[in-house]
Formats: C-alpha cells, structure tokens, sequence
C-alpha cells in the first residue's frame, strides 16, 4: 500500500490536501488565517472565461487545504507555524473543515461543464467526486464517531510524526530556521497529544471508543519508540546529517538543541499520553472490533466503502464478490500447487508453505536481493508496456525495526517530484521466518515498480496536472493500478517460475479475502479470531501476516476492498478496449491514457477510457 496520513483525519485531508511530496506553495498558518482564507478568499468572477475559475478555484482549495491540515502540509514540504501545528484535533479545525467543503462544492457546481475544455472538464469531476464524498463523512453524525477517535495504531500521528520529523519524509530542513520550526513544533507536541486525548476521553464518554485491540498495539508502539536512546531516536536523527551549509557552531547549536527538546519534552509528552491510553482509555476500550459494534456504524461503514473505492457498494454484495472471487483462485491454485511438486490437498500445502524452509528468506539479504533482481528485470522490460517512465529513483529498504512488527510485508513511500528524494519500497524482516520468497515478484511489481512508484512518480511529476490530481488520489485507482501492475507479470514473463506464479495467485487471494474478511468484521460482526481464521484457511500467509492484515481492517475500515475493486475496473477497461480495437490496441497507450491524468474516480476513469476508445476507433 502506499503510506499516506493515516486514520479518518488523514481520509478526510486527503479529499482536502491531497497530501504527497513537497512543491513550493505558501506556508500553513493558524487558525485565525484559516477563517480568513475561507470567508473572504477569492470566489469565482463571472468576468473570467470558466477555465480560468476553475483553475482559481484549483489555488484556492490548494491554500485552504495547506492550512486545514498541518499534518499534510508538512508532507507536502511546507514551513508549519506552531500555530497551525496546535489546531491539529481541535473542535474549530473539524468545523473549519467542514465549512470550507462546503464552501468550495458550491463554487465548483456554479462552473457549467459545458463551457470547459476536456483537461479542466476532467478535473471538475474528480475534484467534485472527492469533495462530495468528504461532505459525507463531515457530517456532524459521522464526526461524533470519528474525530472522537483521533488516531489508532496503523499511520496514526504518533507514528507517523516521528517520520514527519526525519530527514527524507519530505519535511523541509534546508535552513537553520527549518531546524528551529521543528524544535518549535516538538516543544508543543504535548499540547496536541492533550487535544488529541480531549477527543478520546470525549468518545469514552459518549461510548464511542477505539477497540481494546487497537490501544494495546498503540501503547506497544509508544513502548517500542520510547525504548530507543535518545541518540538513536528518529527525532535526533536530523542532528546525524545536517545540510553542508550549516557551520559548526550552528550544528552543535542545533544538535544540543534537538537533544534537548527529545529528553525534556518529546519523551516525556509520549509517557504521558502512553499513561492515558494503559490507565484510562484501554479499560472503557470496546472488545467488539467492527464498525457495526457502535451506534450508527453501519452508515458510517457504507460511506468510508463509497470514499475508498469511489462507488456506491452495498457490504453484502462486496462480500459475495469476494466469495466468488476465493473459489475462482483457489481453483487457480490447485493446479500450481501441482507444479510445485505438492499432491496433496490445499489445505496441507498452505501448512507445507508455512513450514517448509524451501518457501522463506534464510536471511534479510536474500530477500532485499530478490526485490533487487526483479527490479532490474522490470527496468529492462518497461519501455515495452509504458511510453512515459518516472524520472524519480526508486530504492529498496526493510521497514525500520520499531515500525515492524505492525507494518504488513512491504509499502510505498513516494520521493519528491523533483525527484531528489527517492521514492522507497519497504519490506518486513520481522519474525523472517514467516516471510515468503514466493511473494518477491508480486510484491515489488505492485509496491515498486511498475506499481505505486510509476503512479505515484508520473503523476507528482506531470506539472499540467492541478495540484490535487497531482499529489492526491483515491485507494480504488492508486491501490487498484498497484494490483493491476501485478497481473503483468505474466506478459513480463515474471511468473514461469511456478514459485513465482504461486506468490501472484497468494497475493490476489489476499485481496479476494479482503473483501470476504473487511465487510465481515464491518457489517457482519466476525470477531478478530474468526477474520484470521478465515485468511489462514484460505491461503498460505503466516500468522503474523494474517494477524497484521485483520489488524489493519480493524483500524481503516473499508480501506482494504479498494484493492480488488479498483483493479477489476482497470482490467474490465482492458478487455473493453482490446475487444473494440482490435489490432489497433496499443497496450502503452491504454496505460498511458490509465496514468495520464492522475488518480481518477472509477466512474470518471471510466468515461476517459471510453472516450479514448471511441477516438481510437475513428482514427484512420
């Protein structure tokens, strides 16, 4: 998956941010230039042409998002004031939000599409799609289950924060008084864990809490970042590269000063927040761990279905499919299972995979070289199947050891536009024993290349692109073109090894499964066991990987079924376009018609496909 803010904050700044990599833009500021920006910014005139409102439009939701998610900003790059830090899980920034949501839907329903060239007419549309399914999940009745629950353990801001205040997260700190902002920021971080235990103790109070599950991985992940020493923490590390320019006194002023601020003031705001969450929160914590355990969770489930994947997708339908999509790969599996030499029953091979050392990594360098092998195959292979490529590099890491044990086996984090900053594939070497070399192939083509790294990367990098289509997306397309990238394997010729073949059918299985297991834990009631206990019957992952999945539904609901339904999408286009073309299908061009706009919603992509067909045809 591709690492984004996590939790219903980050959902909801993606619809009004559309957070990535840092560009230049005006710097976040408090609360007080919020409102200003949002009652008095400039409204679309009737004497510009209905581009050029658009486009207007465009800088303002860019500004007004900037200044609506602090969190968002500072991946985007941006200088956030302490003062813009401090609104993070306030009462006035939720209702700023939700005021400016409005605010800005009004303005794009006046522009007649009609009067809009094709790009801008595009753009309408996904801008109005994010925008309406954000206006959703902003309603007061959905807001009381959600920002009483700030954060939970997967992405949440106690996690990501410590990221956020590394060098190469995309955090500026190019100047002394970028290093100065953030020893400001960490100083107030005790502040904003105080509002964000406000909204808990809200929800303890209203009856609306995280499950017990959830807070236990939260208190282990504080334990784990507090155990490191403070030299070694990632709130030092900015301390451990400077920027050339810096002098020695500077650097020794500013070294003291970052270990300064991670003993007296960053430690011990995460012990106390740490105390809330053992002491006071975890008793009143629900044991039930899906949405239908809380008042009004059903239509809050069907609501973050319709954000993630951008349909409108009844959870007993999405849980059939996923039925129908199981049987289908497992009739699939039976015979690869075969070609490994297995003749036994499915089952048992599942326990022969688990078990047998034949299927797992001895070592973390075997497994870092074969994501490495199989990239340099897919760089050789890819000018056959796309015509524009990223310019941004990509690089292999293993997720760094305190994130680990909670992390799935691999993600994305994307680089910078410019592509100065990397994008990174991780991969999990927690508990090695239980990672499998099958999946070396299908995870790099859907995490790497030409999965989330070429999305992602031509995206951020095509500057005609407004900002929000740019930087932002939904999961349906982003996580749909990820699984998409790895059904070609097969034309790449990656998947004879029957290892290999394994390893892409394990990992649809996994997909399919998700939409089997997320709308059981969601509209069904399935309690964790039950969810695992599904996932381990039903294909090869380990425990720890099954356990770490169901975990992940469990904090973002619906998040998980974007997946297979984005990439059914992708695949029916396909087979649209190769049908109505005929010798005239270029597959470059329908992945560069797929690409070339950003992450689309499935309806608008759809159409763009279509039109493309249409065009196609006529050309002689």
């Amino acid at each position: 998956m591709a690492l984004k803010w996590g939790g219903w904050h980050g959902l909801i700044a993606l619809a009004l941010l559309q957070p990535g990599a840092s560009h230049a833009a005006t710097a976040a500021t408090g609360s007080s230039v919020v409102a200003a920006q949002i009652d008095n910014g400039p409204q679309a005139s009737s004497g510009l042409p209905e581009n050029a409102q658009l486009e207007r439009i465009f800088a303002d939701e860019m500004r007004q998002g900037f200044a609506l998610d602090p969190v968002g900003a500072l991946q985007q790059g941006q200088r956030v004031s302490v003062e813009a830090f401090l609104q993070l899980f306030s009462p006035e920034l939720a209702r700023e939000r939700r005021e400016a949501n409005a605010q800005l839907l009004a303005r794009l329903r006046q522009i007649s599409p009609s009067k809009l060239d094709e790009p801008h007419r595009l753009s309408r549309e996904v801008l109005i799609d994010a925008k309406s399914a954000d206006a959703a999940l902003l309603q007061p009745d959905l807001l009381a289950l959600t920002e009483v629950r700030p954060f939970n353990h997967f992405g949440g801001f106690h996690v990501s924060y410590p990221e956020l205040s590394s060098p190469g997260s995309g955090i500026a700190l190019e100047t002394t008084r970028d290093y100065e902002l953030l020893i400001a920021r960490h100083r107030v971080l005790g502040r904003v864990f105080d509002q964000a235990t406000a909204r808990f103790r809200e929800g303890m109070a209203s009856g609306v809490t995280e499950p017990r599950l959830t807070v236990d991985n939260m208190i282990a992940q504080i334990d784990a970042l507090l155990a490191q020493p403070v030299e070694r923490s990632p709130f030092t590390s900015p301390a451990r590269s400077f920027p050339s320019t810096f002098s020695s006194a500077e650097k020794l002023r500013l070294r003291r000063d970052l270990y300064a601020v991670t003993r007296r003031d960053i430690y011990p705001a995460y012990r106390k927040l740490r105390r809330f969450l053992a002491d006071d929160y975890r008793p009143a914590a629900r044991e039930q761990v899906g949405l239908s355990a809380l008042p009004g969770g059903g239509p809050l489930y069907r609501e973050l279905i319709r954000a993630y994947t951008t349909l409108d997708l009844d959870p007993e339908t999405v849980h059939a499919m996923g039925l129908g999509e199981v049987s289908r790969i497992q009739t699939e599996m039976e015979q690869v299972k075969t070609e490994l030499g297995y003749t036994g029953p499915l089952r048992g091979f599942f326990d022969d995979l688990r078990t047998n050392p034949r299927y797992h990594p001895r070592t973390e360098q075997q497994l870092a070289e074969g994501f490495r092998a199989v990239g340099r195959k897919v760089d050789a292979l890819a000018p056959r199947y796309f015509l524009q490529l990223p310019r941004t590099p990509l690089q292999i890491q293993p997720y760094p050891a305190y994130r680990a044990k909670f992390e799935a086996g691999g993600s994305y984090a994307q680089g910078t536009p410019d592509g100065v900053q990397p994008g990174t594939f991780f991969f999990n070497t927690y508990d090695l024993k239980s990672r499998y070399l099958t999946g070396v192939t299908t995870l790099y083509l859907h995490e790497g290349a030409p999965g989330h790294h070429f999305q992602i990367s031509l995206a951020q990098e095509n500057t005609a692109l407004p900002d929000f289509q740019r930087f932002g997306g939904n999961n349906a397309y982003i996580e749909g073109w990820a699984l998409y990238a790895e059904t070609l394997g097969f034309e790449m010729g990656l998947y004879k090894d029957p290892m290999q073949h394994w390893g892409t059918l394990d990992d649809e299985m996994l997909r399919a499964m998700r939409l089997v297991v997320d709308t059981g834990l969601h509209a069904k009631g399935w309690t964790r066991e039950q969810a695992v206990d599904y996932m381990l019957a039903n294909s090869g992952m380990g425990r720890s990987d099954a356990e770490a999945e169901v975990d992940r539904y469990i904090a973002i609901p619906g998040q998980a079924l974007s997946y297979k339904i984005g990439a059914l999408t992708i695949q029916r286009l396909r087979k649209e376009a190769e049908s109505a073309l005929g010798r005239k299908f270029d597959i470059r061009a329908f992945h560069d018609q797929v690409l070339g706009s950003g992450a689309l919603p499935m309806k608008v992509l759809e159409g763009k496909v279509r039109g493309w067909i249409a065009r196609t045809r006529a050309a002689r």
